[in-house]
């Protein structure tokens, strides 16, 4: 008679309870080779602290340098993804970018109508752009 599955390999160890790995306290992840990464390196103990620092100096251990904080990212929009909104909204006259979530606006493409702008951030280009369309842009500096 054929199997459909093949015979499974651990059958064969069922009562034994090394299952082939010599004693049991072996084969039990990270903690029968010593550990992981700088484990076992006398960090704490000094059990081999010496030899480490022969071979790799005193840069082995503890942390070293800074940390950036990383910049408030701002959510741009364009002048002419700005002409989209306007239309899409039906704004006219004046519009506070941070009421549709955006903190700087940029410029690319042209602005259609004349808009007062109110927004965090405005590249140079992007107020004289608003500026010749006959609109103007206040920036608001945010409170945080």
């Amino acid at each position: 008679m054929k199997r459909s599955t093949p015979k499974k390999k651990n059958k064969g160890f069922r009562g034994y309870k090394s299952h082939g790995w010599g004693s049991k306290k072996k084969h039990r992840g990270k903690g029968s080779r010593g550990g992981k990464g700088m484990a076992g390196t006398g960090k704490r103990a000094d059990t081999k602290k010496p030899t480490i620092i022969n071979l790799y100096g005193n840069d082995y251990f503890g942390k070293r340098g800074f940390v950036v904080p990383e910049a408030k990212p701002y959510t741009a929009i364009n002048i002419r993804d700005l002409n989209v909104l306007v239309t899409k909204h039906f704004i006219k006259g004046e519009i506070n970018l941070k009421d549709y979530g955006y903190g700087k606006l940029l410029a690319m493409g042209e602005l259609h109508t004349a808009l007062k702008i109110t927004v965090e951030r405005a590249s140079k280009q992007t107020i004289e752009k608003v500026k010749n369309a006959g609109g103007s842009i206040v920036i608001e500096s945010s409170k945080e």
